[in-house]
């Protein structure tokens, strides 16, 4: 993550429209992983300015890492939040520490996303959870991929791949997310790498600094997006999305 991009970071968590819509549905969808009321001890890897952190201590003690030593200060600072600078592939716990391990919208940063996914295993502990989300089709590439350092996007069928490369455990849940703007958000993208684009992007050119947080396209959008919370928590699950979403089970 560039500089400037983190400092702005913090704000875009908090009051975008994409990622308030985002971490209500992980969220949504960590609570079905909850067994029960009893504090839970969560490993929270790539945590950023440490939105999903606080939004994950609902459930018990939460571990923050992050791997950009300058935005892990600066999480730390402006949350209050402990937060450790580290590497997904090289995770400084022991085996079978976490009930709950969370990468979201992390494992696409790393090139040996293979080898960040066995030390989210290792860590977890026997019939916990590993839970993660990503972007998805490679299609979907464009300037916002790069500005954000991704090294691909997924298909459900990679996804699972990367997970299914031992048998430590199982696959509990996945979906597609960020469904009903496929269309509208593909046919952005594949048009915006025909504009310059300066004509179109502000900031660091990522997409979520082209529409105002208030604008009423914002809120338009955020309204499209919430509308497969419901869905989603019924047990719905969509056959294609911007995002993807992934639970994985580790055996006794």
């Amino acid at each position: 993550m560039e500089k400037q991009y983190y400092q702005e970071y913090y704000e875009l968590e908090r009051k975008n429209w994409w990622f308030r819509v985002r971490n209500q549905l992980l969220m949504q969808r960590v609570q079905k992983l909850i067994p029960s009321a009893k504090p839970i001890r969560i490993l929270n890897v790539g945590v950023a300015t440490g939105s999903t952190s606080e939004l994950l201590s609902q459930w018990g003690e939460v571990t923050s890492i992050e791997y950009d030593k300058e935005c892990a200060e600066f999480a730390q600072e402006k949350t209050g939040l402990p937060i450790i600078n580290g590497s997904i592939l090289e995770l400084p716990f022991a085996d079978n520490t976490f009930d709950l391990v969370c990468a979201f919208d992390v494992i696409e940063h790393i090139e040996d996303d293979a080898k960040g996914v066995s030390e989210l295993k290792r860590v977890c502990k026997s019939e916990g959870w590993v839970a993660v989300s990503v972007p998805a089709f490679m299609f979907l590439w464009s300037h916002h991929d790069v500005i954000n350092h991704h090294f691909r996007r997924y298909t459900m069928s990679l996804l699972k791949g990367v997970f299914l490369k031992d048998t430590s455990g199982k696959i509990a849940y996945s979906s597609y997310f960020n469904s009903l703007l496929f269309l509208s958000i593909a046919t952005f993208r594949l048009a915006s790498e025909l504009i310059p684009k300066k004509w179109i992007r502000k900031g660091t050119g990522a997409d979520n600094h082209i529409f105002a947080q208030e604008s009423w396209t914002s809120k338009l959008l955020f309204q499209i997006f919430n509308l497969e919370k419901p869905w989603l928590n019924s047990g719905l699950t969509f056959p294609f999305g911007v995002s993807a979403m992934l639970c994985w089970k580790k055996n006794k």
